[in-house]
């Protein structure tokens, strides 16, 4: 039926409308409708706030301490109108695996990597469900995060998602396998590093290129190389990076795996790396040929030492090592030219006198005993070292005649050269060094005496156990480890309530390892009580090694990491930074100034900031410096032992270890605190284990420059503010 305007059968319908709308009307007026509830909107700073927290304290989730809804108020008769609202529901508690599934990207991908800092397996069926999320970055990440918690459950799905359509994301699989160590995953892994070898962005990339990221093939070909490395899987590596026994690419990530992966047959390979022009590709390939002891490679190597050669510091630094390893005796008289040359680098020259020392060269006990002398402290320990090595029966009678040494750090290279002497030679000399006055050398003496076996060794170790120094009693506890004398457990019981006062965690650390090596019955009692431990770290340690005697051990008491943070949850600047701070690091040899990641490791960087505003760093003295590898500060101690008196997490990201990068130096998981390091080179062994957070953009020439013993003197930060 056609409805017209004005017809009866529209009058009709119009009427009945209108007695509709009017009753309807009068319902409402009578019987009122329970207004919607809708649950309050949780703004991105309050997840990003919540995530901070869940990873700090290595859970996946808060509690739900929520009170109790209220009853419902009750009805009062004849009153008509509006209903009471009920109180909204309260929020979900915190947590990861819900905050996986948001509405937003970048929560999903922050979440999956705070799962995978956490370390439970308990989020690995999250993380293989978003391994299928619609965005890239959230699958690569899930797989990152997959790889750091290390369980071989994942295996099947990081397996299947080496075919995902973004080459990234492939890559990422390919490295989580290789953290997990799923060596059956090496052939799948082969397949997509072969597919990427070949593709135009691999074979554009220059010996020396470090560009990060790199375009996307390039980066997944980089991670599947260093997969298969991880899982020593060289046939699956020669079939992706070789052709025939010839490199398909001089990019210096194919140097790195063949001289990492310690196969003979990558041999040739590497004597055609050693051509490659540049800084990376040439060192990493004599480093290999140094590890694989190819004696062939001795004259090649030794040209590098030439000066007419010109070759960068790495490729000789990598060059002295290799030739010391391989005991290559025909270049002894180059390595002893390079180490009495006073124009050469002095670290040059430090590492030439070592590689004599490694030989036994003759040729070096002259260039050792006139360094004897030297000025610089590093330069005479290393001396002491070689000339012992070199001829221990001369050493004898040169340590009748010699001091002791003004420096303490020589005075502790002569200890642990004690040693490694005969005991008739050397036991009443240690005992002597039992009265040095600076206790850094009292640790070293300990160990010479362990390692001496002197007959009263475990005496003198339960004595010193309560000595003032942490560090003398974390000796002491390492060595009653080794020697395990009668009445030891029980000294180290003791010591470990103790040391429970102690801000820092190095005696309580090295007491539980002690006390493993007495048996479970000893070690374990003290085990589970340090799982409520004040430091985090040491409750780290006590699950690591309760988990080695009894896989099955209950390890829920360690959760949640006590401790505060270096900075509030929820502080914006944590949260949302709006500026990229700068840190800068002023020494005698200039200024070094790197750029910190406050995105990905805000903690870190924070702790950083907090140190360097206090003036910790000022003054101390570099205590580390490994050519072509790392400079390293941070220890007010300056032996590698000391701290702030507090632990922080690690918070591992997916930034690599390339020249310049600044990482969080460690004993064990999560033990970071004051110490840094800078590197000098990549250094793919690094990645996924040690805190980025940082990465050098002016003064690599001082950091090249920088000598063991140089002063920090002062550290000052930019943070878009002003100084601080």
């Amino acid at each position: 039926m056609t409805l017209r305007s004005g017809s009866r059968t529209t009058r009709r319908v119009a009427f009945a409308l209108a007695m509709t709308g009017a009753l309807t009307a009068a319902r409402c007026k009578t019987t009122p409708t329970a207004p919607v509830v809708t649950a309050p909107t949780i703004k991105y700073e309050q997840k990003l706030s919540w995530i901070l927290q869940l990873e700090d304290r290595r859970i996946l989730k808060l509690p739900d301490i929520s009170p109790a809804p209220p009853p419902p108020a009750p009805a009062q008769p004849g009153r008509k109108g509006a209903a009471v609202a009920p109180p909204p529901p309260p929020p979900a508690p915190p947590d990861l695996a819900a905050l996986l599934k948001d509405a937003e990207p970048r929560i999903r991908r922050r979440a999956a990597l705070a799962i995978g800092r956490v370390g439970l397996t308990d989020g690995i069926p999250a993380l293989s469900a978003a391994l299928a999320d619609g965005d890239p970055d959230v699958r690569a990440m899930s797989a990152f995060a997959l790889g750091l918690i290390g369980d071989k459950a994942a295996e099947a799905p990081l397996t299947a998602l080496l075919a995902d359509p973004a080459p990234l994301v492939r890559g990422r699989a390919a490295e989580a396998l290789g953290l997990i160590e799923a060596t059956g995953a090496a052939p799948a892994i082969s397949k997509v590093a072969a597919e990427y070898a070949r593709s135009p962005a691999v074979s554009a990339m220059t010996p020396d290129d470090e560009t990060w990221p790199a375009p996307p093939e390039a980066e997944a070909f980089k991670l599947a190389i260093f997969s298969l490395v991880r899982l020593k899987a060289f046939d699956p590596l020669a079939a992706a990076v070789l052709n025939g026994a010839q490199p398909a690419t001089t990019w210096w990530p194919v140097a790195y795996a063949l001289q990492r992966i310690g196969d003979p047959k990558a041999a040739p390979a590497l004597v055609s790396l050693l051509e490659v022009k540049g800084r990376y590709t040439a060192a990493f390939a004599a480093r290999g040929l140094g590890v694989l002891k190819y004696a062939a490679a001795a004259p090649r190597l030794t040209r590098f030492l030439e000066p007419k050669e010109k070759a960068p510091l790495e490729v000789v630094v990598s060059a002295v090592r290799a030739l010391g390893q391989m005991q290559a005796g025909g270049s002894a008289a180059s390595l002893a030219t390079v180490a009495s040359a006073p124009g050469t680098d002095p670290n040059v020259r430090l590492e030439a006198l070592t590689a004599l020392a490694a030989m036994k060269a003759s040729e070096g006990l002259p260039v050792a005993q006139d360094l004897l002398t030297d000025e610089w402290p590093t330069m005479r320990a290393a001396a002491v070292r070689a000339a012992a090595a070199i001829d221990p029966e001369a050493f004898t009678f040169v340590l009748s005649g010699l001091e002791p040494d003004r420096d303490w750090h020589v005075r502790a290279a002569m200890a642990d050269v004690l040693g490694g002497l005969a005991p008739a030679v050397a036991l009443d000399r240690a005992r002597l060094m039992l009265q040095d006055e600076d206790k850094r050398v009292l640790s070293a003496v300990l160990g010479a005496l362990v390692q001496l076996k002197a007959p009263d060794a475990g005496e003198i170790l339960m004595r010193h156990l309560t000595d003032s120094d942490v560090v003398v009693r974390s000796a002491a506890a390492a060595g009653l480890g080794t020697l395990k004398p009668q009445g030891g457990a029980a000294a180290l019981r003791a010591a470990f309530e103790a040391a429970l006062p102690d801000s820092a965690y190095g005696t309580r650390g090295a007491i539980l390892q002690a006390l493993v090596a007495y048996g479970p019955d000893e070690a374990t009692p003290v085990l589970k009580t340090a799982l409520t431990d004040k430091d985090w770290a040491i409750r780290v340690r006590a699950a690591e090694l309760l988990k080695k005697m009894d896989p099955s051990a209950d390890l829920s008491a360690m959760r949640p990491a006590p401790g505060t943070p270096p900075g509030p949850y929820d502080d914006v600047e944590l949260i949302a930074p709006q500026t990229s701070p700068h840190a800068f690091i002023e020494t005698a040899r200039g200024t070094i100034e790197f750029e910190l990641a406050v995105l990905d490791a805000p903690q870190t960087a924070r702790n950083f900031m907090n140190l360097a505003r206090k003036g910790y760093f000022n003054g101390l003295q570099i205590h580390r410096v490994v050519p072509n590898f790392v400079v390293q500060d941070g220890d007010p101690r300056g032996d590698g032992e000391g701290g702030p008196g507090y632990t922080i997490r690690d918070e591992i990201n997916d930034r690599p270890y390339l020249r310049g990068t600044v990482g969080m130096a460690l004993d064990w998981r999560d033990t970071g605190g004051s110490q840094f390091f800078i590197t000098h080179s990549p250094q793919p062994h690094l990645d996924a284990r040690y805190t980025v957070f940082g990465h050098v953009v002016n003064g690599m020439d001082v950091v090249d420059r920088i000598q063991q013993g140089d002063t920090i003197q002062r550290v000052r930060v930019w943070d878009g503010k002003g100084w601080q």
